[in-house]
């Protein structure tokens, strides 16, 4: 959905493969983020040359800069109902009027809590409720709902384009 050139970071971006890879080989410009560094490190032998940070995206600096899109695979789920509401609000902060995010979870319109099959860990859907209302908050407008054929199931947002011109894609700078 985005224009080859347009900056996009992977959160929770694992080794890089297979989705890290896909948006490169599209000829997006990449970053990466993973609070796991073998996952880093096996991400950097992976892809060399795209930048990643090991650090939770709880504490991501995200690069200090914006981006068109924002990826955030298999992740959300895995963080409390706090976190996940405060990384919403952080990635609206981080992407571009006009940028798209795309997450998945359960589809369910009530909160939800299970156990991952990947990770076994608990994991937690606000439900689609929640999440619409955490997406308005923030100036991100749900456009659309789907699952893929593994039943993951995706939110893809829209920041809401602001009047004026268009803001620089470089790095944030403090006020």
């Amino acid at each position: 959905m985005l224009p080859s050139g347009a900056t996009v970071i992977d959160l929770g971006c694992g080794p890089g493969f297979p989705i890290t890879e896909v948006l490169v080989s599209e000829g997006l410009n990449v970053y990466a983020v993973d609070a796991s560094s073998s996952f880093v490190d096996a991400f950097r032998r992976n892809l060399p040359g795209i930048q990643v940070a090991c650090e939770a995206v709880e504490a991501s600096t995200f690069f200090n800069r914006t981006f068109d899109g924002v990826l955030a695979w298999g992740l959300i789920f895995l963080l409390t109902a706090e976190e996940q509401r405060r990384l919403i609000h952080r990635v609206a902060d981080i992407l571009v009027p006009g940028g798209r995010l795309l997450f998945t979870s359960c589809a369910g319109h009530e909160p939800l809590v299970w156990n991952d099959a990947m990770t076994g860990l608990e994991s937690r859907s606000l439900g689609a409720v929640e999440y619409r209302r955490q997406l308005t908050a923030v100036g991100l407008s749900l456009i659309r709902e789907y699952e893929d054929e593994g039943e993951n199931h995706y939110f893809d947002a829209l920041k809401s384009a602001s009047p004026g011109p268009s803001p620089s894609r470089g790095p944030r700078k403090e006020v």
